[in-house]
């Protein structure tokens, strides 16, 4: 393919509203970290950059090839996704009781981040090749089962935020696939009692699905009063933060953060440093960026010249919005604390370059949409 081809036929305003929200991140990173270790400001900022370089040149390599390739690589993708989060519970670190990374030499690497992008790509790839069994229960069936092992292993490390985000983008893919709003209601009247069976039945037996700390969060997310202290210490510093920055923010003043009140505030909690640094407004820009970050994914999905196309598209815009209402959500109290990154913005190797490589998939449908267009193909 001609360079000045590719260059041109790239959607250049999807690629600004990345470096917006990369620019933020990093820059929300550098001020609430600045102060952690004494003489090194750039402790997590640094990293961070280094990071983005890693997804940009994964970005620029994903956006070269077609994405009809994914599809015939789908099955040695699942594989790598399955067996690299198999090894990570043999061995991966240890960090807060969780096996979530394996220690490289530049970075931790997390297998159940790249797994997400890997689950999008070949999920669709499985259903459009059974495009004959559309509106069956058996192709939904399978797709369950096909996102059940990979989203089981990362259950087990454990990781329920990641996990969640796994039934979060299979219920993406079915949609834009054509499921059946019915099939939709068994899903959800299975997930229904299946809650009532991990949250009381089982544990009245004395078998616990669910680790103690996981329900301590979701009893504490139902009242964080319960445990200020404990449990609930960091649900309330967020929203004192949150709450503190009113409407244009406390600038350098944000105490929450610079004395070291909110934990994770480069992590979990970087929402809550916006809110207490800029206030509403700096946090409405960021959403708003995310927005515009949707609005490009699912207006590819509608250019994408055929259905595996739009469904990668589709599933990619419903990741971004679960992690960001998820992430937003648990610092302002409306959700349990899961652990979900904010995209771009939270600080983190292995959720950075995948996010990258998300948006490298988007400009490849992108680029060959316009390269090709016509009527879209089944």
């Amino acid at each position: 393919m001609d360079l000045r081809e590719y260059l041109r036929h790239l959607d250049y305003t999807l690629l600004a509203i990345t470096a917006a929200l990369i620019s933020y991140g990093v820059t929300m990173i550098y001020f609430a970290t600045r102060n952690d270790f004494v003489g090194k400001s750039f402790y997590y900022a640094g990293p961070q950059l280094e990071y983005v370089a890693i997804g940009v040149i994964a970005l620029v390599v994903v956006a070269c090839i077609n994405y009809e390739r994914w599809r015939t690589w789908q099955w040695p993708l699942y594989a790598f996704a399955v067996i690299s989060n198999i090894v990570v519970l043999i061995v991966g670190t240890v960090t807060r009781g969780s096996k979530r990374w394996i220690s490289l030499h530049f970075m931790n690497f997390q297998p159940s981040q790249l797994a997400l992008w890997i689950i999008i790509v070949s999920l669709g790839a499985f259903l459009v090749d059974r495009s004959d069994l559309l509106g069956t229960k058996r192709v939904t069936l399978m797709a369950i089962a096909y996102v059940a092992v990979p989203a089981g292993l990362v259950f087990l490390q454990p990781d329920l935020g990641t996990c969640a985000i796994f039934i979060a983008i299979l219920l993406a893919v079915l949609m834009f696939y054509g499921t059946s709003w019915r099939h939709f209601a068994l899903i959800g009247a299975s997930a229904a009692v299946m809650g009532v069976m991990v949250f009381t039945v089982l544990p009245a037996m004395h078998v616990h699905v669910v680790k103690k700390y996981q329900m301590d969060r979701l009893l504490v997310f139902l009242d964080p009063a319960r445990d200020p202290k404990g449990g609930g210490y960091n649900i309330v510093q967020s929203m004192i933060a949150v709450g503190s920055g009113s409407l244009q923010g406390r600038g350098n003043q944000a105490t929450q953060t610079t004395l070291d009140f909110l934990p994770e505030h480069h992590t979990d909690f970087i929402f809550a440093v916006v809110s207490e640094r800029y206030g509403f407004l700096g946090a409405l820009l960021l959403i708003v960026l995310y927005g515009l970050l949707v609005w490009r994914a699912l207006r590819i999905a509608t250019l994408a010249p055929d259905m595996y196309g739009s469904i990668l598209a589709g599933g990619i815009a419903v990741a971004f919005v679960f992690q960001v209402f998820v992430n937003i959500g648990m610092t302002i109290g409306i959700m349990p604390v899961t652990g979900i990154p904010l995209p771009f913005v939270s600080y983190g190797g292995s959720a950075m370059i995948t996010s990258l490589m998300l948006v490298g998939l988007l400009e490849g449908i992108h680029l060959r949409a316009r390269l090709a267009p016509g009527p879209r193909r089944a």
